[in-house]
């Protein structure tokens, strides 16, 4: 089972694989370097990105948030706010300050390397760090960012061509590789599926430290709906895509007491609308957001948990607790057996994980028994089978931001459908989860975070000449 202190991350964006991640392999590679050699005896630094990372990362700033990370920044410490002050001196000095202790020639034009044609062997997303010191030694680590801020090193990656066997769990009090196991937990302890990732959580922290992390995501949620609908103008990377939640929150706040708000059934669904763009908006901005799980899916979960709040009479904060261990229970389960990474299998691991998190988790809150849970997110993921991840640009702006609005409404009629059944499903969640993993396998590279496909191919229309290929610098907060 994948932790919450795993799943859910306080990061950046745009991205969690491609800006989160990379800086994190940024972070283990100064590590692992102090290791090897004094970094005062560093004379150059050089940086390799290939596959998806290359395509799409100077819309995702992958370049600026290696950058970040090797000057000792990390993503979830990092002041979005002063982004610019950061990357300044190499921008405009062409030096390199590592880790705040020495200071390198550095040439982002010429000591950065995009292999967007090669792809190395475990995962789409892989870069290569290296370090050479005064005397000629040189040391270097091959990185994947294999979604969802997860980072692994070359050594550690699984031979591409073995079987995935799962992962030894036997050491937590209620065991599950699957959601069949996962469902017998329950049914033989008689215990709702929060309660059930509780324990298990517990059998490493103390409840006290859960409910603090669990409260703090929360916290960074809100705050982070907040700043969407407070702050307006264009977001960076030369769509010239407006924000929208700002003036979406001006007019549903000014409706909110008019007759026909009051009357209009469906009033939920425009702020559920707003929770989610306002959050995807900061995330386009480079804002601070949670990995929900991903960067690019981040504002599904936020959004339902506010309608949660907003809309339904039940709200307390244990309930917010409730639903966001029902949704690690999810997102471990996916994660497990097929993936979270756009670049992997398109944005069904993205959005339709994310989908199917808040399904199940909203279903728990409505008192929906664990296989009303696991119905929900066997329908949160089946209506975003195929779901293809072609943002324009590069940039996690279109059709990224609307995308999660969509998502974020269809979890919560997953939720009302699951609870209106009685738990049973023709297709069950673990056959969904292996058939998104098989579509992934067979959906066409071009579809999956590369920029190549799909509405992505517009990009060269709507991009200013000026613009193309040039990294984008997410200092607006």
């Amino acid at each position: 089972m994948i932790s919450i202190f795993d799943l859910f991350k306080i990061g950046i964006g745009p991205s969690s694989s491609h800006t989160v991640g990379p800086m994190v392999a940024a972070n283990l590679f100064l590590d692992s370097l102090t290791k090897q050699m004094e970094l005062t005896a560093i004379a150059k630094i050089e940086i390799e990105l290939y596959g998806s990372l290359a395509a799409t990362g100077k819309g995702h700033a992958t370049d600026t948030a290696i950058l970040l990370g090797l000057l000792g920044h990390t993503p979830s410490t990092i002041d979005t706010r002063m982004t610019s002050s950061y990357l300044s001196p190499i921008f405009s000095g062409k030096t390199l300050n590592v880790s705040g202790i020495h200071t390198i020639a550095f040439d982002t034009e010429q000591d950065i390397y995009w292999y967007d044609d090669t792809v190395l062997p475990y995962h789409p997303n892989a870069l290569t760090l290296r370090a050479i010191s005064t005397d000629g030694i040189r040391y270097q680590q091959t990185y994947y960012s294999i979604g969802g801020g997860f980072v692994i090193n070359k050594e550690d990656a699984t031979d591409p061509d073995e079987d995935h066997a799962s992962p030894t769990i036997d050491s937590v009090p209620y065991p599950f590789n699957n959601a069949a196991e996962l469902l017998e937990q329950c049914r033989q302890y008689d215990l709702s599926i929060s309660e059930l990732v509780l324990a298990n959580e517990c059998h490493f922290h103390d409840k006290e430290t859960v409910f603090a992390y669990l409260d703090s995501i929360w916290e960074v949620m809100q705050d982070c709906v907040k700043q969407g609908c407070e702050n307006g103008g264009i977001l960076p990377g030369g769509l010239d895509v407006k924000r929208r939640a700002q003036d979406l929150h001006r007019q549903l706040s000014a409706e909110k007491d008019q007759p026909i708000t009051n009357n209009d059934k469906l009033a939920a669904m425009d702020w559920v609308d707003l929770y989610a763009l306002a959050v995807n908006e900061e995330n386009a901005n480079g804002g601070k957001v949670v990995t929900a799980p991903t960067n690019g899916a981040a504002g599904i979960i936020p959004a339902v948990l506010h309608y949660y709040r907003d809309f339904l009479p039940n709200y307390s904060q244990d309930g917010v607790r409730k639903f966001l261990l029902n949704a690690t229970a999810i997102g471990s389960l996916i994660k497990q057996n097929a993936s979270i990474s756009g670049a992997e299998v398109g944005c069904q691991g993205e959005v339709g994980s994310a989908c199917a998190m808040a399904g199940s988790a909203l279903a728990e809150i409505m008192n929906g028994t664990p296989a009303k849970c696991l119905n929900a997110a066997e329908i949160g993921i089946e209506h975003n089978l195929g779901l293809t991840c072609d943002p324009i640009g590069g940039l996690v702006q279109v059709p990224c931001i609307e995308r999660n609005a969509m998502g974020a409404v269809k979890a919560i009629n997953a939720a009302r459908l699951a609870c209106r059944g009685n738990g049973q499903h023709f297709v069950s969640l673990d056959k969904a989860i292996e058939t998104m993993k098989q579509t992934g396998a067979d959906m066409s590279d071009k579809y999956k975070e590369t920029a190549r496909g799909g509405l992505a191919v517009y990009a060269d229309n709507r991009i200013p000449t000026a613009m193309r290929g040039v990294s984008v610098n997410y200092s607006q907060c």
